[in-house]
């Protein structure tokens, strides 16, 4: 049984940990409502884009001399996925679902007998799948030194992807990142870059806007492509950034309370042997008095 010193040194130490967390919370909660924002303001340029491209796909009338970062290499062996996860932990269940969604991605992959190469963003992400799929990492990102990621960081990204698929070392590239829905849930998704996907970003009620472009389709494309690749993983980097800091604070909330109530039965314990302490000093005393 710990003594009465020992119990007071680790209430002291708890009750400094839950100072932290409770401070943790509160950074996490600032930055929140900014991170949030960005996200929010990011997805409806994401959409159109989307949208953009799916029509200009629809009027393409040669799909042989369309553009390859649209419609793929034709083969579907080789796959390149990129994992976006944070760099600082803390942060509850945010990076581990991330990589479960893409561990389980790469295990279908592998078990259909086509190659895998991984890109990691983040070092987080990184240090969870080095473990198990470290011989299929080819590039590793990591901005810890950034405060904040701009869209510079998502193109520098965006511009390694198509590297390497002019390259031709793969036929098929997947982000991996966390959609932010709520402060309590974020939801891991495997998007898919290249080829682009042949499906709608519109919703119920907005049908598909009908375009007309000059100078022809195939040129636009061209350019819009590339900007559109860069665009979408800077949209799962808004969507991450906002992610982390709803996982973040709740996970210190959670920590916070568990601190609470380990204090109350730290506490409990230590008076009931501060109580048996006293007790047993009486006793003896009582005794020796009465033994004279």
């Amino acid at each position: 049984m710990p003594s009465l010193d020992d119990l007071k040194k680790r209430i002291k130490s708890v009750k400094s940990t839950q100072k932290i967390t409770k401070a943790m919370k509160m950074v996490a909660a600032a930055k929140l409502r900014k991170a949030q924002e960005n996200a929010e303001k990011g997805r409806p340029y994401s959409q159109k884009m989307q949208n953009i491209i799916l029509n200009l796909t629809k009027s393409i009338t040669d799909p042989e001399n369309a553009p390859k970062l649209l419609v793929g290499t034709g083969k579907d062996h080789t796959h390149l996925c990129v994992v976006l996860t944070a760099d600082r932990g803390l942060c509850g269940g945010f990076n581990s679902n991330i990589c479960k969604l893409a561990k389980t991605n790469f295990k279908k992959i592998l078990s259909d007998g086509k190659e895998l190469k991984i890109i990691t963003v983040g070092s987080k992400g990184l240090d969870q799948i080095k473990r198990e799929y470290g011989k299929y990492i080819i590039k590793k990102f990591s901005f810890k030194e950034k405060k904040q990621i701009s869209f510079h960081e998502a193109e520098l990204i965006g511009k390694e992807i198509i590297k390497l698929f002019k390259e031709k070392e793969f036929d098929k590239c997947i982000l991996f990142y966390n959609n932010f829905k709520n402060v309590i849930t974020q939801i891991p998704q495997a998007q898919q870059l290249i080829p682009a996907e042949n499906k709608s970003l519109a919703t119920k009620t907005e049908e598909i806007t009908s375009y007309e472009f000059e100078p022809e389709e195939d040129e636009i494309l061209e350019d819009l492509l590339p900007k559109n690749i860069s665009t979408q993983v800077f949209k799962a980097f808004l969507e991450n950034a906002a992610s982390e800091q709803g996982s973040r604070m709740t996970a210190m909330d959670n920590a916070t309370r568990n601190a609470g109530d380990l204090v109350d039965k730290l506490t409990i314990n230590y008076n009931r042997s501060r109580q048996a302490s006293i007790t047993k000093e009486l006793i003896e005393i009582i005794s020796g008095a009465e033994s004279l």
